[in-house]
């Protein structure tokens, strides 16, 4: 019994390798003089002489040092899966409540609150209480602990930290020990343990037999000691980096449905700190230059959860769900009503209204609360959705007004007060609107305004020389303009996803503001740049529920989709095509990243370019390069296409040489000219055809304008599958759905679209 817990203590500390080898050699000496020292009260002196002599021999040997009191570290408690675990605090965070601690226990005033922020100042720590209380999210208060001393059993994975009263006496039993050379003493508690000091190194704790099990077999299991360790330096524990205290960007994420985010039932919380912890991982690796001169900071990624409200007390929908829920496979029942009823709720007014609701002021909410604690903080913020999410967050920035409350000016552009304008300039505003601008000059010399525009026919415009493409925009332009005009009061011909104004006269009088009459105008011209659908047959233009979309209080600079059905919901709400000058009216960047196996995913840029055939753009491994299988998919499936080719052109040659045969008459340099000049050009041009595709694919692919979404960028991203996930993709298709919040290669995505802006060069390590 007593060898094996040396070796577990002696393998889990820095002690001299003597202390281990001197009680492994004499195991039974060893082993009777632990019996003795539980079995006998007095204490540890009645152990075998062997034993003793041999703790002596340690003693004379290596003089003690003085006593140095221990430096404690501050630790917290992290309960999952109704299991509590301690974790520590970063070496800074732990400084910083050390100092509190001492200026707290000097102040005379015991009700003062002292707390301190940790871990990026989204937790705050109080002091006096110590209590761990999260700033941005709503959680459970975790104890927190000013731990010096450490125990570890032999069914416990890692060392656990003595509350502080039970440490302050083993290190007052350990100070009387050290000053005065006395050891083999044993320190009896009044709970029943005995924790005996044979030497600095060799401390063990021995539980009372009346807390052991009952059904315990022999008297040594019953007496098996827990090891005991001073300090934090001589425990086995992982101590996290302190962030750093400059933030670079903001990222609000949204979650999907569901209140879990991956397939071990986490919440958004708890994805968003591993998504957290790989960006700063990435950050110390692909931006090291930066952080060593100072220019990067971090990312820091809030979570936004909207499941709670939805499904909270507050609506009620799940009591009124509960009702007309079957009994039978209730757990399957559940599941559904918690997920996938989600798509349904955000579909119907009354909920989709919540869930727009929560998810809007829960992210102002954030961004002034964050705001509030980092005063100093100048830069930018972006948007993040998870499977639904990313549809809350579309529809949203689908909806957001600018301060003028019309969407954002093109180039070019000259906005207007008016709201059905009748100059020159609003002339050209139009065009702009509908990518026609270029017939700006065959108009103006026709003398036409937005007014006169709008009294012509297809005839008339096509004495002017427009074509037929440009020339129906613009009739459905006039078409548009007339039903607006005509519309009865009060109502407004709604642009994608825009609400009709509500400040309307029960008796018919229109009451619009100055501002509404642009915000009406904006919906006007936004119309316009979606797509060919008729938007008169739809209540909200892209046939999103007929709510009102409340505003956010910033820009989002990027916004990235994960897992993202938006193209699917786009297209079942009729929108067969975006236009490729849409743009969102505060957002001026879109990433659809997705993983190839994922089901819930779909593409956008066949949306809006759909008679280019484009490959998605392949996200590199975040360690450089292809992942092996798919280079070497690639290296194969390129061999066997010049396989093919050259064995095609081979057969094409001997072919055509054979139908030449019978032509004898033929002159000899003709022959050679016939037989040598017409078939060889043709394999060689079958290659080039077959491989031109693949090139343009590598090399013109991500340079290709695909719309204004994201600037005229590609949109679709794709990962790179695991080489364990290609052998049967259906049976990773849900965690392929799942994968995002602990990809390595998305957060580096995220950080080179974000750095990239900032003018930080990305910096490839070398493996």
């Amino acid at each position: 019994m007593s060898q094996s817990y040396v070796e577990e203590g002696g393998a889990s500390q820095s002690a001299p390798s003597i202390t281990v080898q001197d009680l492994s050699e004499t195991p039974t000496t060893s082993r009777g003089g632990a019996i003795a020292a539980v079995q006998v009260s007095p204490g540890a002196d009645e152990a075998s002489p062997s034993s003793a002599s041999s703790f002596e021999m340690i003693d004379a040997e290596s003089v003690p040092p003085p006593y140095q009191p221990v430096e404690p570290h501050w630790f917290f408690c992290r309960r999952a899966d109704e299991v509590d675990s301690w974790l520590p605090f970063s070496w800074e965070d732990s400084e910083r409540l050390e100092q509190a601690h001492a200026t707290a226990g000097k102040e005379e005033e015991e009700e003062e609150v002292v707390v301190v922020a940790v871990d990026g100042e989204r937790y705050d720590v109080g002091v006096r209480e110590r209590k761990r209380f999260a700033v941005y999210w709503e959680q459970a208060p975790s104890e927190v602990r000013r731990c010096s001393w450490f125990y570890k059993g032999d069914k416990d994975s890692r060392f656990l930290p003595y509350s502080e009263d039970f440490s302050s006496r083993l290190e007052e039993a350990y100070m009387v020990a050290v000053t005065l050379n006395e050891w083999k003493s044993k320190l009896e508690f009044p709970s029943g343990e005995t924790v005996i000091l044979h030497n600095p190194k060799l401390i063990m704790q021995y539980q009372p037999i009346g807390l052991q099990d009952e059904w315990v077999s022999s008297p040594s299991e019953q007496t098996r000691p827990r090891t005991v360790k001073r300090g934090v330096d001589n425990i086995s524990v992982e101590i996290p980096d302190c962030e750093p205290k400059m933030v670079d960007h903001l990222v609000f994420m949204v979650h999907g449905i569901g209140p879990a985010c991956d397939l071990r039932f986490r919440s958004i919380i708890q994805c968003v700190n591993d998504f957290r912890s790989a960006s700063l991982s990435l950050l110390g690796s692909h931006y090291k230059r930066g952080q060593e001169e100072g220019t990067v900071g971090r990312v820091e990624f809030l979570p936004v959860n909207w499941h709670s409200a939805l499904h909270g007390d507050a609506t009620g929908v799940d009591e009124d769900i509960q009702k007309i829920t079957l009994p039978s496979i209730s757990r399957l029942r559940h599941f559904t009503n918690d997920t996938l009823l989600d798509l349904f709720f955000y579909n119907s007014p009354t909920y989709c209204q919540t869930i727009v609701d929560t998810v809007a002021s829960e992210v102002n909410r954030l961004h002034a609360l964050f705001k509030l604690r980092h005063p100093e903080f100048t830069g930018a913020v972006s948007v993040v959705g998870h499977s639904l999410g990313s549809l809350i967050l579309f529809d949203l920035l689908t909806n957001q007004r600018t301060a003028s409350g019309v969407a954002d000016s093109l180039p070019g552009e000259v906005p207007s007060d008016d709201p059905c304008p009748l100059t020159c300039n609003a002339l050209e505003q139009a065009l702009i609107r509908m990518g026609l601008q270029e017939y700006l000059p065959t108009l103006t010399k026709e003398n036409l305004d937005l007014d006169s525009l709008s009294l012509c026919t297809e005839i008339d415009l096509k004495e002017l020389g427009i074509p037929l493409g440009p020339r129906k925009k613009i009739l459905n332009f006039i078409r548009r303009k007339r039903s607006l005009e005509v519309c009865r009061p009060g109502t407004v011909l709604l642009a994608p996803g825009l609400e009709a104004p509500r400040d309307v006269d029960p008796l018919g009088n229109n009451k619009q503001t100055s501002q509404e009459s642009e915000q009406q105008q904006g919906r006007f011209f936004r119309a316009l740049s979606m797509s060919a659908v008729d938007y008169e047959y739809f209540d909200m233009g892209i046939g999103q529920v007929s709510i009102n979309y409340p505003q956010l209080a910033f820009r989002p600079q990027t916004f990235f989709a994960f897992g993202s059905p938006i193209g699917m919901f786009l297209t079942v709400r009729g929108l067969k095509r975006i236009d490729p000058h849409y743009t969102f009216p505060t957002c001026k960047s879109f990433y659809n990243i997705y993983h190839p196996y994922d089901p819930v995913a779909y593409r956008i840029e066949p949306m809006i370019v759909a008679d280019a055939d484009l490959e998605p753009m392949l996200i590199p491994h975040h360690k450089g390069r292809k992942r092996m299988h798919l280079e070497l998919k690639d290296s194969l499936t390129r061999m066997s296409t010049d396989l093919k080719n050259n064995v095609l052109g081979s057969l094409r040659t001997a072919w055509q040489s054979l139908a030449r045969i019978p032509v004898a008459a033929l002159p000899p340099v003709d022959d050679g000219e016939n037989t040598q000049g017409s078939p060889v050009p043709e394999p060689e041009g079958g290659r080039e055809e077959a491989e031109s595709p693949m090139s343009e694919g590598e090399g013109e692919a991500g340079h290709v304008k695909v719309g204004m979404l994201n600037g005229g960028r590609r949109i679709d991203y794709v990962l790179q599958e695991k080489p364990i996930e290609s052998f049967n993709e259906y049976l990773f298709a849900i965690q392929s759905h799942l994968c995002y919040w602990e990809s390595e290669d998305t957060a580096l995505l995220l950080l080179k679209e974000i750095y990239d802006k900032l003018g930080v060069a990305f910096e490839q390590p070398q493996q």
